[in-house]
């Protein structure tokens, strides 16, 4: 028997959540991955855990394939990370064992498995939302309406709240929610004024696969009062910045035990206690302040998308293909609805009909996640790398901002 159990998070999120919470009692770590992912977590199911883990999950984080890296994280941890938010809602008046979990997001993905391990923490019960409700809001309002009796909490990433924003009955539902906790990327400075014109309960908060989701959030009545950021740290952990890099670091009890190697689990690399997050930061008197990333990776839509690895995957997309295509460069772009998005710089080889060759690309972008398509494609008969081989990619942002 594999040390690691294996679930696909194919769709019935009621019945994955089942299955977890069965793993969980037998006492086994179980790795949470989609059905694409299930080759690439191959190497894991053989390989050793580390000691006196107890029960626990490996899921995903990077979000780009080609820089996914595995995570494993103990399910005490997570479920002090339940307590701790557990607290953080006693603090702004609410029973956490009197309410209602909502969950539209998908269970192997850390913001997604964290309402069920507090469902089970509290003992409240949660509804799951398939996906296609939060895109037809005439299907979220019929099919999940609000318990009066049990004040609802939801997570939402900033896309999926822009577009229930939009419409006249889902934000009827939105203002039926106690607490609208928002993560998975920067929340747009227009959404948020929106959402405070419409006095939803919003909560910004901050987390990552590694610190078991939320470590800060921002009290829904300082939302409301005009306060930026994430707010204050949660119970269970500390924020600093490191001085020299400007990297926000975490130290709590929801620290992830271990990360992929490659070839085995290795202790998340501290530094006396400190995980160093790739986002820059700032503290002050309101709480945290996200700054932007350190590593080049972009926030699209909740996901998280390194666009060099994006790049590394067409590439292979397109030599598979037999696309004619010399140099490939993809630049994230600002976008009111997802935060971000990539375009693609591309140099064909040779004349080639443009259009035709635009279409093909396209419909090859569409075996990536949605996160990672390029919005569009635009032909740069110049582009290349310098002399160092390398992209400058400066250089190739004012090209595209020279453009008519």
């Amino acid at each position: 028997m594999s040390p690691l159990q294996l679930l696909l998070d194919q769709g019935d999120r009621a019945a994955l959540a089942e299955q977890l919470r069965l793993s969980w009692r037998d006492g086994l770590t179980t790795a949470v991955v989609a059905p694409q992912e299930q080759e690439m977590v191959a190497p894991l199911l053989e390989a050793a855990l580390p000691a006196d883990l107890g029960p626990g999950v490996v899921l995903g984080t990077g979000g780009s394939a080609g820089a996914r890296r595995w995570c494993l994280q103990p399910l005490a941890g997570l479920q002090r990370a339940a307590t701790a938010t557990a607290e953080w809602l006693l603090g702004v008046g609410l029973d956490p064992g009197a309410c209602e979990l909502l969950n539209p997001l998908p269970l192997h993905h850390i913001s997604g498995l964290m309402p069920l391990v507090r469902a089970e923490q509290w003992r409240v019960p949660m509804r799951c939302l398939p996906p296609q409700w939060l895109r037809d809001p005439a299907l979220l309002v019929e099919n999940a309406p609000l318990d009066r009796k049990r004040p609802a909490l939801v997570s939402l990433v900033p896309t999926q709240l822009q577009r229930l924003l939009e419409d006249p009955r889902a934000l009827a539902w939105l203002r039926g929610c106690a607490v609208i906790w928002v993560g998975g990327a920067a929340l747009p400075q227009a959404l948020a004024e929106a959402c405070r014109r419409e006095g939803l309960h919003l909560a910004p908060c901050y987390g990552s696969t590694e610190t078991g989701a939320m470590v800060a959030a921002q009290l829904p009545q300082a939302f409301l009062a005009g306060q930026s950021g994430c707010g204050q740290p949660l119970a269970h952990a500390e924020l600093q910045v490191d001085p020299s890099s400007g990297a926000l670091q975490i130290r709590g009890e929801s620290l992830a035990a271990a990360l992929w190697s490659g070839e085995a689990w290795e202790p998340l690399p501290l530094q006396q206690g400190w995980w160093s997050s790739g986002d820059l930061a700032r503290l002050d008197a309101g709480g945290l302040q996200l700054l932007g990333r350190l590593d080049g990776a972009i926030q699209s839509g909740g996901e998280t998308v390194f666009p060099e690895q994006v790049e590394l995957v067409l590439q292979q997309q397109l030599k598979q293909a037999g696309l004619p295509i010399e140099s490939l460069l993809l630049l994230p772009v600002e976008d009111p609805l997802w935060g971000a998005r990539l375009l693609a710089l591309v140099r064909p080889a040779g004349p080639q009909d443009w259009p035709a060759l635009e279409r093909a690309l396209q419909r090859l972008a569409e075996l990536l996640p949605p996160a990672q398509r390029p919005r569009q494609w635009l032909c740069c008969e110049a582009l290349e790398r310098n002399a160092m081989g390398k992209w400058e990619r400066q250089r190739w942002r004012h090209w595209l901002q020279s453009l008519p």
